[in-house]
């Protein structure tokens, strides 16, 4: 595994695009040129297509408007590498970007450089300092490869985990771990008029604008995620078979895909092994539980007689926690086992699913222009996710981001922590 650069401050823009475009790269060294084809389901992309498409932003809201003469490299790639963004013009159907063994892997690559070299232009200030409305809209580029450096990752796992060799995407890093089981409990907060959001002048999603204030009812937070060990209590108790458990779309679901176990789990005997990134492995009963959809997180909290956490409740109970953890630049790129300490993982390790339903804040501004569909347009039918996990830029997250997926998402690396009312 290639060694990924460090989050430094105080970087000028033109280091952070170098320092961000090369972390990309370097997350695809390990795979083999077939890895970088594959498209292993319709939400998943190509590792290829990530690339191609991170640039294609750069060029359609960066250097078209901006930089006068750019002559782009193929007029082609303005279709195949739109990604849904319906004000940018043609787009090439989602479910068939790995149908496009061509422009092949080189092609896109220099597709890559060709781009860097005119933002090195741009950023050097040759021709002339930057309006604020365009350092901004290169500010979002940047997080949004963040956000596909992420993406790029679950969908390597997606595609290497449906191979029957179980190929691995790097050797296992040996970390350390605790001797002593993780503890569970919870910690009470007093609720009250609480403010969400931010009003921060540094960059933030629109979804995560304006701060506004929401009224919540006293409540407990889990100390630590759901673990394996527990998630595998629920599965011998009947969890997969117990229709009182399930939302009703959620029981449809289950139905429908044959659910068992969270996605990437193997019978293996009488016990259940997962593939990770780095191969296959036994489960591990302290590890956080990942790899599960809304539905199932939701079955999960009501056998155990609780709920998932309202968005507001996490978000509270976040502030003031340090944005630390088992994130990408650990370079571990798997849940590491659950902490024996109040609100342990609240970042990193894996995405935790809340209750709330992905909708527009009071007052809620989208972005300006084309990138008013970054956010604004996914606002139906999807839960909110917090905290991030094990694959998510340290850079990237903080307390008032709010990741979204369909209720029956589960290759993203996503977990559960539980909540309640007061008692």
């Amino acid at each position: 595994m290639p060694q990924l650069a460090s989050r430094a401050p105080k970087l000028d823009l033109g280091a952070l695009y170098a320092e961000i475009r090369a972390t990309t790269e370097a997350l695809c060294r390990p795979l083999c040129l077939e890895d970088y084809v594959v498209q292993s389901m319709p939400d998943a992309s190509p590792t290829k297509w990530h690339l191609a498409h991170t640039s294609w932003f750069f060029e359609t809201f960066v250097l078209r408007p901006r930089l006068a003469g750019y002559a782009p490299l193929d007029e082609r790639y303005a279709t195949l590498f739109n990604s849904y963004y319906h004000a940018a013009g043609e787009r090439h159907p989602r479910p068939e970007r790995g149908l496009l063994s061509r422009p092949s892997v080189d092609e896109v690559r220099a597709y890559r450089r060709h781009v860097d070299a005119h933002m090195r232009e741009l950023l050097s200030g040759e021709h002339g300092a930057l309006a604020a409305e365009l350092l901004f809209v290169i500010e979002l580029g940047l997080n949004h490869e963040e956000q596909h450096q992420e993406l790029l990752l679950t969908d390597v796992k997606h595609v290497l985990a449906l191979n029957p060799l179980e190929p691995a995407y790097r050797t296992p890093v040996v970390a350390e771990r605790s001797s002593s089981r993780p503890d569970e409990g919870w910690v009470a907060f007093d609720g009250g008029l609480v403010d969400v959001g931010t009003d921060e002048p540094s960059f933030a999603f629109d979804n995560e604008r304006p701060r506004h204030r929401r009224w919540l009812e006293p409540f407990e937070l889990a100390r630590r995620p759901v673990t394996c060990g527990e998630y595998l209590e629920f599965m011998a108790d009947g969890g997969y078979e117990r229709s009182d458990l399930w939302l009703s779309d959620g029981w449809d679901a289950r139905t429908q895909h044959g659910w068992e176990a969270p996605l990437y789990w193997k019978r293996d005997g009488s016990e259940w092994r997962t593939v990770a990134l780095d191969g296959a492995r036994a489960v591990d009963p302290d590890e956080p539980v990942c790899h599960v959809s809304f539905y199932e997180a939701e079955a999960y909290a009501r056998y155990r007689n609780a709920r998932l956490p309202l968005e507001e409740e996490w978000e509270h109970a976040a502030r003031g926690v340090p944005v630390a953890g088992n994130l990408l630049e650990s370079d571990r790129l798997h849940p590491a086992p659950c902490a024996s300490a109040p609100l342990a993982q609240l970042f990193g390790d894996v995405w935790e699913w809340t209750a709330s339903p992905y909708a527009p804040y009071p007052g809620f501004q989208p972005f300006q222009g084309v990138v008013g569909e970054y956010n604004g347009k996914w606002m139906s039918s999807r839960y909110v996710l917090r905290g991030g996990s094990c694959v998510t830029p340290a850079r990237h997250i903080r307390a008032s981001y709010r990741n979204f997926f369909g209720p029956s998402a589960r290759w993203q690396f996503t977990g559960v922590r539980l909540a309640r009312s007061a008692r």
